[in-house]
């Protein structure tokens, strides 16, 4: 079963409705002289200025693209006026004309982070204003113009009629480079209309990356490493890598296209994922001589040099597809071979460069050597487990690091650790912020090392029964994560 883009529009709306419950909301049949309240978004607004009266949707509004950089934005929000029906009944037609009364205004201004101190404003903020005759959103960046019409969609989807929004100033920008989410698809395949709906929602949330585990196998237990599961989710004509690709599912070139398409078009940057040395079992399978005891083991053997330049040659022939800046190399939970580990580390992060594209990978130098020096330094890492590599070992080391903490922002379906029926959302939301890590690892908000966090769904029960449904139905109470202020009783309600 699948999310189509209107079921997310009606789980956002049931969402930013239970929001409302929480908020201060200015009634429709308030005083003329009465001040507008902060309109209740997610996330909060920055700065809220309210003014009196509002600004009435009618069927004669048009969306106009204005300034010198109109061009920019009719590639970012081409899928504007079929959003706006969607939530109001009401399809505004896009216009290149000057803005008349009652039309929705949309400009890039590139000098207008002179006046708002916040190196953040620069590249995603906006300023929101709204009259009694317009609504006017204005940004440095096409992207910044694409998260303030989320606020417009957000609050006409608050509104009685969904067509009054209220006079007033907003000016807006995120905290931190990096909201994100991990899904887990080598474990268990997720349908390309799912990553595309995915997408979507992270863009209604203001979401900005989305990192796809693209490898991964089953835990060995009592069984033989030949009856785990095992996944690769990428497909190639290359003969040299035919039969590498998962017979119960994987991406060709034309889905990821489109994944890339729909990302550029809601604000969203696709952080692709192979994980090497250790959750190899799908290459080793596709190749046995690569892994350690001949094969029988998720790890691969780095003392043959094939083995390297094996991985080398999967990320040549899938890098080009990818348009994002990073690339993640994964390099969690390698048990064996250290010094080599070390220089596997390094090879990968220096050969991903090579490709024009900056290398990540999961934080595990705690357990994987007793002294760091020597290990490449631009690489940004996921801080997943404060025993493998916590915040503070890495802001030691000098490494820009993502709050991906596992007891707190790991989700393994229905399983009996790490959140298997959701996230605490009562507890992240009275006490988490990105800066915030447990056991004392926590560092200062908006830490210069600190990118940002993401939450993260793994499939490690590679033998039970659920849907891609089901999966959302866990993360969507708290997708939002730190930016609803919700009881629990409500976030469960929600769900």
């Amino acid at each position: 079963m699948r999310v189509r883009p209107r079921q997310l529009l009606c789980l956002l709306a049931l969402m930013v409705s239970l929001l409302a419950l929480a908020a201060p909301a200015t009634p429709a049949s308030a005083a003329p002289d009465q001040v507008n309240a902060e309109p209740a978004v997610v996330p909060a607004l920055q700065k809220w200025q309210g003014r009196t009266g509002f600004f009435e949707l009618s069927r004669h509004s048009r969306i106009v693209f204005a300034g010198a950089h109109r061009d920019r934005l009719r590639d970012q929000l081409a899928a504007l006026p079929d959003e706006i029906e969607q939530v109001t009944g009401r399809k505004p037609a896009l216009s290149p004309r000057h803005p008349h009364s009652g039309d929705i205004v949309l400009s890039i201004d590139p000098t207008l982070p002179e006046a708002v101190d916040s190196a953040r404003f620069e590249e995603e903020g906006y300023t929101f204003t709204v009259t009694g005759k317009n609504v006017r959103i204005t940004a440095p960046t096409a992207k910044g113009v694409y998260y303030g019409t989320r606020t417009l969609l957000q609050i006409l989807l608050l509104d009685d009629g969904r067509d009054s929004i209220p006079v007033g100033t907003a000016v807006d920008w995120p905290n931190y480079k990096v909201r994100g989410f991990t899904l887990d698809v080598g474990r268990r395949f997720f349908t390309a209309d799912f990553i595309r709906d995915y997408i979507r929602l992270m863009g209604w949330f203001k979401l900005n990356e989305f990192q796809i585990h693209l490898n991964d196998n089953g835990f060995k237990g009592d069984r033989p490493w030949r009856e785990a599961q095992a996944g690769f989710r990428l497909k190639t004509d290359n003969p040299a890598l035919s039969g590498l690709a998962s017979k119960d599912g994987a991406y060709d070139r034309h889905d990821w296209d489109s994944f890339e398409d729909t990302a550029a078009a809601n604000g969203v940057t696709l952080v692709p994922e192979f994980d090497a040395p250790a959750h190899s079992l799908a290459f080793i399978r596709f190749k046995p001589s690569l892994g350690l005891n001949n094969g029988d083991s998720d790890h691969l053997d780095l003392s043959k040099p094939e083995t390297t330049a094996f991985m080398k040659s999967v990320f040549d022939e899938f890098t080009p597809w990818f348009r994002g800046p990073d690339v993640h190399f994964g390099a969690d939970e390698y048990r064996s071979d250290k010094p080599r580990y070390k220089t596997y580390f390094n090879e990968i992060a220096a050969h991903i460069r090579t490709l024009g594209k900056h290398p990540r990978a999961w934080g595990s130098l705690s357990l994987m050597t007793s002294d760091t020096e020597g290990f490449d330094r631009d690489v940004t890492l996921n801080s997943w487990n404060n025993s493998w590599y916590g915040p503070q070992a890495a802001k030691k080391d000098g490494y820009s690091f993502i709050n991906t903490n596992d007891a707190l922002l790991y989700i393994v379906p229905f399983a009996s650790y790490y959140h298997g029926h959701g996230l605490d959302g009562k507890y992240l939301y009275d006490n988490w912020e990105p800066n915030v890590f447990p056991d004392g690892q926590s560092v200062a908000p908006k830490d210069p090392q600190l990118l940002g966090a993401m939450s993260s769904v793994w499939n490690d029960l590679t033998m039970s029964s659920y849907t891609e449904l089901d999966v959302h139905k866990l993360v969507e109470p708290t997708f939002g994560v730190g930016r609803f202020p919700l009881s629990v009783d409500t976030l469960i309600i929600g769900s």
